[in-house]
């Protein structure tokens, strides 16, 4: 009968050395944990006067070297939304104050000064690409007293006043709860929609957002902007894919729909880099398909739910749906957001 031979004291060593091998750094975990993305991520390139129109505002856009977050954030909704006529803008900076473990945007305590010529430039890159709806983002500036509300007015004002026929989204920071600063904001301020993204369920706030972050903020602030402005739609975005189970998206739909919010996107989060937050799982569109019925049955004017589907997502349609226009995304969609949708949902909604 043949044995197992001892191990000598060469072997030996050589065993224990394996063993004290160094560990995979934290960092190295987070790249293997990295996840493939599944199949139903695909894009769609723009068809005759989409294609038309994308190519327009990408000319104007290089020609006069303008800047827009669909083409620095790599959007892969960009061919769809240009196509389209909307474009999104970041304001008050490139650096935030904050630092999301799902954000790709830069952290700094103390951001530059605000460019006092911004509101100018904004208003003439929105002209130059002629463009019929504008979604405008901001960085947090918790360095500013009022969170920086009066340069977004200012910013939002100059625009309506070149171009009064394009229509105005502001995505708004929680303005570190300031109730003030949003009044002074919102007052008379010539915008459809004001939006604020809660981005998870309360559960995860302490994991996903910046310690100065809440759901209970941000609820308070939408819920005050609907209280202000009642004549606005007010709109909200929640990804999925962060360590959520399906019910607590429910009950997260309903919060938002309780404080006011009647326009919701929910999309894929995406991890921009092996420093971020890892991707917990990846929903079917199906899944997304039976959000959107429920956002729908709650009360929600306007709902767009799919895996590429980012919080400015088609943002002119989505204010036409809220207005009484056809549903933006459905089962007939072609865009890139909701690709697949058909096959894989059947009968479903």
């Amino acid at each position: 009968m043949t044995g197992h031979l001892p191990l000598t004291s060469d072997q030996n060593s050589v065993s224990n050395h394996s063993d004290k091998s160094p560990k995979p750094s934290a960092s190295e975990r987070r790249k293997t944990l990295r996840k493939r993305l599944p199949p139903w991520f695909k894009t769609a390139l723009p068809t005759g006067i989409a294609q038309v129109n994308f190519n327009e505002i990408k000319s104007n856009v290089h020609e006069h070297g303008l800047a827009t977050v669909c083409e620095e954030a790599r959007c892969p909704n960009i061919h769809d939304c240009w196509g389209r006529g909307t474009a999104t803008f970041m304001i008050a900076g490139e650096d935030c104050t904050r630092g999301c473990r799902f954000c790709a945007v830069n952290t700094v305590k103390s951001p530059a000064p605000l460019n006092q010529n911004e509101p100018r430039e904004l208003a003439e890159a929105i002209e130059l690409m002629g463009i019929s709806h504008a979604v405008i983002t901001v960085v947090n500036r918790d360095d500013l007293q009022d969170g920086g509300a009066s340069h977004y007015r200012e910013c939002l004002l100059k625009v309506n006043s070149r171009t009064p026929n394009v229509g105005l989204e502001l995505l708004c920071s929680d303005l570190d709860g300031n109730l003030g600063a949003l009044a002074n904001l919102l007052n008379d301020l010539p915008i459809r929609v004001f939006a604020h993204n809660v981005e998870c369920v309360p559960r995860l706030d302490s994991v996903v957002r910046d310690k100065r972050a809440s759901f209970s903020q941000s609820l308070k602030i939408l819920a005050e902007a609907h209280r202000l402005r009642p004549d606005l739609h007010i709109k909200s975005s929640l990804m999925v894919g962060l360590g959520e189970n399906d019910e607590e998206i429910i009950d997260t739909l309903q919060l938002l729909r309780d404080a006011g919010v009647d326009m919701i996107t929910l999309g894929q989060y995406l991890q921009p880099s092996h420093r971020h937050l890892p991707i917990d799982r990846f929903p079917e569109p199906v899944q997304f398909a039976k959000w959107d019925a429920a956002a729908r049955k709650m009360g929600f004017k306007a709902v767009a739910s799919g895996p590429l589907v980012r919080s400015s997502y088609r943002a002119g349609l989505l204010w036409e749906e809220a207005e009484g226009g056809e549903p933006v995304v459905t089962i007939d969609s072609t865009g890139s957001a909701v690709s697949n949708l058909r096959n894989q949902i059947g009968s479903v909604v």
